[in-house]
């Protein structure tokens, strides 16, 4: 089965102003990744990111239920996913709504991609503990499914207390949730209550994300394998997409041949999606590049 991609929504970029980051640059974007064969575009999540960590190669972000909103106006096929979505950044509840909102203006377009979260400064800023983190966004997907199975919902929380809560209107069908990050816990947590794993490329630099390392390919190898074993331990027989974000191992300073090999490998491997971010300098460039991109390994 081939692998599908999905392509970045350069709105972190807001060193070119409206060159990325506007309603246009959004909607041109999604447009052409659409036209190109992308099965989905995608944006982060960082509400509230710190000094050091923005100088030390962080990225600014927009609302990702606001921007993949304006990119899912703008298509009629494409899907629209968060990579990843921060759940212990809101309330539950809130976070669901946003989710379900979303969900049915796309016309059941989105997915989840969700994560813990590794951010300590922005937790502090957004008056979150860090170290609940975990149990936070336990509780977050928790309230999550049972809003989307449409029973009024009685829930006593960490912070919170819902009686007789119904939130509306429902999309059609749920959307796949994803859960990201390299650790044995969000692996569990994918294959226990999700519909996909979103591991990322670490660079070498596991310890600043509080996360597993997966810079090789090995590495990702290995840490599917424990994926699968896990799997058969806790009886789960339904396939967990995996969703990869490559980062430098498919950049275009490597040659087409070396490419596909690694194309080739990560599908062996069990990649049911990747992400792609090229590096144009301008919007045109962008676009260009993601359509090349497309052009040599995207099947239709």
């Amino acid at each position: 089965m081939p692998i599908s991609y999905s392509l970045e929504l350069p709105t972190q970029r807001v060193d070119a102003g409206a060159e990325f980051v506007s309603a246009s640059a959004i909607s041109d974007v999604a447009r052409a990744a659409e036209e190109a064969g992308f099965a989905a575009v995608h944006v982060t999540d960082h509400p509230a990111p710190d000094a050091k960590w923005l100088d030390h190669g962080g990225h600014h972000a927009l609302d990702p239920f606001v921007a993949l909103s304006f990119a899912a106006a703008a298509t009629s096929t494409v899907k629209v996913l968060t990579n990843v979505y921060i759940a212990a950044y809101r309330n539950p509840f809130l976070g669901a709504k946003s989710i379900q909102s979303l969900a049915v203006l796309s016309g059941n377009r989105l997915i989840v991609g969700a994560a813990a979260g590794y951010l300590k400064p922005e937790f502090r800023a957004l008056g979150v503990d860090f170290d609940t983190r975990g149990a936070l966004f336990d509780e977050a997907l928790d309230v999550l499914q049972k809003v989307l199975s449409g029973a009024d919902l009685a829930y006593v929380g960490s912070s919170f207390s819902a009686r007789g809560v119904r939130l509306r209107p429902l999309p059609a069908t749920a959307p796949p949730i994803w859960i990201g990050g390299n650790s044995k816990p969000a692996v569990r947590r994918a294959v226990t209550h999700a519909q996909g794993w979103a591991p990322f490329n670490t660079f070498g630099y596991a310890a600043a994300s509080r996360t597993a390392e997966i810079s090789t390919l090995d590495e990702l190898e290995s840490a599917i394998t424990w994926a699968r074993a896990y799997a058969a331990e806790v009886g789960r027989t339904e396939p967990l997409d995996i969703c990869f974000s490559a980062g430098n191992l498919l950049d275009d300073d490597r040659s087409t041949d070396e490419r596909h090999a690694i194309v080739d490998r990560l599908a062996a491997a069990g990649v049911t999606w990747l992400t792609i971010a090229p590096a144009g300098h301008d919007r045109a460039e962008y676009v260009e590049l993601a359509a090349a991109f497309a052009k040599e390994f995207i099947t239709t």
